[in-house]
């Protein structure tokens, strides 16, 4: 009895086509800029599931997948970091965080 039986490379495409597109639709519908950017994060979030289960099948004695996504889970904490600063830097200057109010963006 195998205990550990791999799910099929065809769900995790679907999986992770599906969390890249509802991190899309957030962005392209929603106006809020903290939603706006847990829509980016959920899409980096599907290409690192792509990222390892291709790996786990095409390459499954090597690790290239997953060193890639830990470079992208690097690049999206400092693109949080950095986003989210500048959110809180738009909030203190318009006292709103939604992109249609945000019209004037100067010093």
């Amino acid at each position: 009895m195998n205990l550990q039986a791999e799910i099929p490379l065809d769900y995790m495409i679907v999986l992770g086509t599906i969390v890249f597109f509802v991190g899309l639709m957030g962005v392209l519908i929603r106006r809020n800029l903290i939603t706006m950017l847990m829509g980016i994060e959920l899409m980096l979030n599907a290409v690192n599931i792509n990222f390892v289960a291709f790996n786990h099948y095409l390459f499954p004695n090597r690790l290239e997948g997953h060193f890639f996504a830990l470079i992208v889970m690097a690049i999206a904490a400092a693109e949080a970091a950095i986003a989210i600063a500048l959110i809180i830097n738009i909030y203190r200057q318009f006292n709103t965080v939604s992109v249609d109010d945000v019209d004037e963006l100067k010093y």
